[in-house]
Formats: C-alpha cells, sequence, structure tokens
C-alpha cells in the first residue's frame, strides 16, 4: 500500500481533532477490500488532565513501595539522594519537552530520533521504551497483592494481579479523554494523600505520639537513630559482600522517577501543547521536594528509618506510608494509604499502557513495526496497541504466581537500565534536534531560520545544552558503576549491552526484509 503525505503528519503538530483525518484502503470483518476514512489520535487531553498526569506521573511503586529499600541502604540520607536524582531527571525532560513543545507528535522520542536522527534511532529508541514500560508494568502487577493483602490477605498476589491487568486493559479502550479523566482523579487522591500524610505525620511529630515501640516522633531521628544522617557513609562495603550508602541508593531512586517522560508521550494528544507542556516540566522539581523528600522526611521522623519496611504485628511487610500510622495505632488513617497506594500502582500501570500503546502506534507509522499497530478504533484509540501490550504484560501473573520476589527485584533493575537507556537517547536526539534547528531544517515556523537565529527562537529550549547534556551523561555512567556493585542490578547491566544488540539486529533484519519486499514490487513503497 501506498503511504500517504497526509497520514504522516498524524504524528506532529498537524494532528487535528476530529476522528477521521485521513483516508485510506481496509478489509471488512468478511475480508471483502472497502475504503473508507482511517479514525486517527484525538487531540482531546486538557490543561488540567496533562498537569496532574505529571504531578502524579512519579507517585508510583518507586515511592510507596520501593523507597523502604532506598531508606534501608542511606537511611535518612535518601533525601539528598532524591533531590540529586531530581536534577538528573529534570534535565532529561527539560530536553524532550524542548522538542515536545516545538513539535508535538505521538510516539515523542521515538519519533523525534526518527526524524532529526535516523530510522534506526527510532527503532531502537521505540522498542526500548516500549519495553521499559511493560516492565515497569509488570512491576506494579508484582506489588499490587501486597495492598490487596493488607486486607485480605489469604488472596493469591497473582489473582491480584490478573484483576487489575483487566481492569485496568478495559479502561485504555475507553478512549483518551477517558484516560486523562482517570489520570486526573488518580493523580488527585494520590497528590491529596501525600500532602495530608506530610500534614498528619508532623501533627504526630507535633505531639510526640509514640510509636507501637515507644519511640516519640522527632525530626532528631535522622541524626540520632541508627547511625546518624549517614548511617552507611557515601558509599561503604558492608558485610555480606554488599554496598550500602548515599550513593547505592540512587538506582532505587532513577526507578522511582521513571515515568515523568509521560509528558511528551501526551503530547500528541493535548488540546494546548505549546503551553501545557512547559508549565508541567518546571513542576518537576517543586513535586520531587514536596512528594519525596518532604514525604520520606516526615515518614523517618514518625518511624525512625532502621525499623522502615520491617513486618508488621500480622507479619505483613507493608509500605512506608501506611506504616507511619499503623506504628501509631491509627489503623483506619492506615488502611486509607494502602488504599492510596493501591490506587497509585493502577495509576502506573494505567499510564504505562497508555504510553507502550502510543509508542506501538508510532513506530508503526515510522515504519518500525508491523502495519496492524497503526489500527485505531473510532474513539481514537490504538486497540491494537493496546491488546498487544497487555498480552505481553500479562506475563506478569505467571512471574508474580512462580517468583514473587523476582518480580519486584529483578523487573525493577533490568526496568532502570532500560529507563537509562531511554534517557540518554533522549538527551543524544535532544543534540540531533538542535542541530536539525540550526541547519534551517527546524519544524514549524523554525523551518527557514539558520545558527543563533533558530535557536533562540526555541520556546523552551534546554539550559546550558552542553553542559546540561554533559551532566545527564555523566550521573547516568555513574549510575550504571553502582548498579554493577549491587547484586540486585547487576545482572540489569549485563543485560542492558544484549538487549540494545538484539534491537539492532531486529532493525536490520526488518530493514533488509523491507528492502527486498521493495525489489519484489517495483513502484510501491511497503511498510513493515
Amino acid at each position: 500500500m501506498h503511504a500517504n503525505t497526509k497520514e504522516s503528519n498524524e504524528d506532529g503538530s498537524e494532528m487535528t481533532d476530529s476522528a477521521s483525518a485521513t483516508s485510506g484502503s481496509s478489509t471488512d470483518p468478511s475480508g471483502n477490500h472497502i475504503r473508507a476514512e482511517q479514525p486517527t489520535l484525538h487531540r482531546t487531553l486538557k490543561n488540567r488532565q496533562i498537569q496532574l498526569i505529571a504531578l502524579g506521573g512519579a507517585i508510583g511503586t518507586g515511592l510507596f513501595y520501593g523507597s523502604s529499600e532506598a531508606i534501608s541502604i542511606a537511611g535518612p540520607s535518601i533525601l539528598l539522594a532524591y533531590i540529586a536524582g531530581g536534577i538528573i531527571i529534570f534535565l532529561v525532560v527539560r530536553a524532550l519537552s524542548e522538542m515536545s513543545t516545538e513539535e508535538p507528535a505521538a510516539g515523542a522520542f521515538s519519533y523525534y530520533a526518527n526524524k532529526y536522527w535516523s530510522q534506526r534511532a527510532g527503532f531502537v529508541s521505540g522498542w526500548n521504551y516500549w519495553f521499559n514500560y511493560v516492565l515497569v508494568s509488570m512491576v506494579e502487577l508484582a506489588v499490587v497483592g501486597s495492598f490487596v493483602n493488607f486486607w485480605f490477605p489469604n488472596i493469591p498476589a497473582w489473582a491480584s494481579a490478573a484483576f487489575f491487568l483487566v481492569l485496568i486493559t478495559a479502561t485504555n479502550l475507553l478512549g483518551v479523554s477517558k484516560f486523562g479523566e482517570f489520570e486526573f482523579w488518580f493523580a488527585i487522591i494520590k497528590i491529596v494523600a501525600v500532602v495530608a500524610m506530610i500534614v498528619g505525620g508532623l501533627a504526630i511529630v507535633a505531639f510526640q505520639l509514640k510509636s507501637t515501640n515507644g519511640v516519640a516522633a522527632s525530626f532528631a531521628h535522622w541524626f540520632d537513630i541508627g547511625g546518624g544522617f549517614l548511617p552507611h557513609g557515601i558509599i561503604e562495603h558492608s558485610s555480606g559482600n554488599s554496598w550500602t550508602g548515599l550513593l547505592m541508593a540512587l538506582p532505587v531512586v532513577m526507578f522511582s522517577f521513571g515515568g515523568t517522560e509521560l509528558m511528551g508521550i501526551t503530547a500528541g494528544e493535548t488540546e494546548s501543547p505549546r503551553t501545557t507542556i512547559p508549565k508541567a516540566t518546571n513542576s518537576v522539581i517543586w513535586r520531587i521536594l514536596i512528594f519525596y523528600v518532604g514525604a520520606l522526611g516526615v515518614i523517618m521522623a514518625v518511624v525512625p528509618w532502621n525499623l522502615i519496611g520491617k513486618a508488621n504485628a500480622q507479619g505483613t511487610v507493608i509500605s512506608p506510608f501506611v506504616q507511619i500510622f499503623d506504628s501509631v495505632g491509627i489503623h483506619a488513617a492506615a488502611g486509607i494509604l494502602n488504599f492510596v497506594c493501591l490506587t497509585a500502582v493502577m495509576s502506573v500501570y494505567n499510564s504505562g499502557l497508555y504510553a507502550n500503546s502510543r509508542m506501538l502506534y508510532s513506530l508503526s507509522r515510522q515504519g518500525n513495526a508491523p502495519r496492524y499497530l497503526r489500527q485505531v478504533s473510532r474513539n481514537g484509540v490504538p486497540v491494537a496497541g493496546v491488546l498487544t501490550s497487555a498480552i505481553i504484560i500479562s506475563l506478569a501473573v505467571v512471574v508474580v504466581f512462580l517468583w514473587p520476589q523476582f518480580a519486584f527485584n529483578y523487573l525493577m533493575s533490568v526496568a532502570t537500565i532500560a529507563g537509562v537507556i531511554n534517557w540518554t537517547m533522549i538527551v543524544i536526539t535532544e543534540s540531533h534536534f538542535r542541530m536539525a534547528v540550526a541547519a534551517g531544517r527546524g519544524p514549524g515556523g523554525l523551518a527557514g531560520l539558520h545558527g543563533d537565529e533558530a535557536l533562540e527562537r526555541l520556546r523552551f529550549g534546554l539550559p546550558a545544552p552542553r553542559w546540561s547534556r554533559m551532566v545527564v551523561f555523566v550521573s547516568l555512567a555513574m549510575l550504571i558503576v553502582l548498579m554493577l556493585l549491587s547484586p540486585s542490578y547487576r545482572i540489569a547491566v549485563l543485560v542492558g549491552p544484549v538487549w540494545i544488540a538484539v534491537l539492532l539486529v531486529a532493525y536490520e533484519i526488518r530493514r533488509r526484509s523491507s528492502s527486498s519486499q521493495a525489489q519484489n514490487e517495483p513502484g510501491s513503497r511497503r511498510i513493515y
């Protein structure tokens, strides 16, 4: 089938609100060849939805569940790790937002890598991101059972995973406006709960309420319990051939920030991306300070850091956010926060499935994925992408059933290295984007402008781009070294190069297959 120009524009800022912007041919259920207008993605996400999606994007399993592991590694100094990690991820998101503001596109960084770097880069970037969010979704489903077990300890974890898999997949099939509304309220629940937890924790500290172990709440716990603020130093080799300390907590911290780049994915379906994306991006720093540093700081004042993550009286390991109230006997509040944690898990999986379906849609339009993945329903949902991703993610149910501990520890570590690859490619792509802009090949109104004149016209440029890129590259390289020192993450670092090699080989196979098809069918351009 011939690719038409109008069709390819759907990934860019020219995409309209209508559900049928292009014409094409298709087959009906009986196999008859028909011509009909093809539905496309809808630009219907509202400003309030994008702001809340961005605000709640990084509030998930990494914060509610994984933070206990980070605290055990670094103690109270974990607060510094979240600040450092927040700066790194902010620069990555700024690089992505520079491109998304100028050229809002479905598929975001994969689309930009394909257009401004190379088709190979677009292939690797898109499929790596899809793989990353498949793993993140598996991690979410792996821990959902722990929250359900707070109320119903006899329900198997795999059953909880299966239930929420079906529920969230059905939600994603309702349309992007419905997705935006679900995420809006999911984010509201998370944000209100975290703020309420901070206020409640401060009240517990103010009244110096004692926990069940007889220790009164106090911010002094940061400095006088379990070795002080830096109980394991910057980095130290502890017993059991393991490393601990402030730096060793960074892999867990960076996993927590996965999902902040979701803003770039939503740009292609946002009503006013050129005003909404910069606002959402600039909120990254203060939400990290409030929701990570503020929340965990209060938690460690109420519950001594060396008791966080320990099993409760019923023998269940619970979230630190639940433990803060459970430890002082406020079980009703603990139950409410457990519901919030459960909501957060559903939210992250909901966002992950959304992002993956749009990425597959964009990859298909680039010619980097099978054609069937560009199928869009009348309500603007890339149904094939949603269902394909959900089927692959359903493997999590099996993994949780067979290896529950492996499901969280190792899937999280592999997801982290996939995130490192993704963040690195975003920053490299931004460099190629700037070179294209300076050469007069920028999008929209930048086309035809050259050099500094063109770069100065960028609406939301990355600050001090060369230095910002250097900070990101050095930080991510250090992160990989730290992952090598951790038994839980070491396997992920070994998997990373193998995964990149698999993607490069897959691209070559796809490219040669497409070339052979083009030679066998002269006069036509087929897309795999």
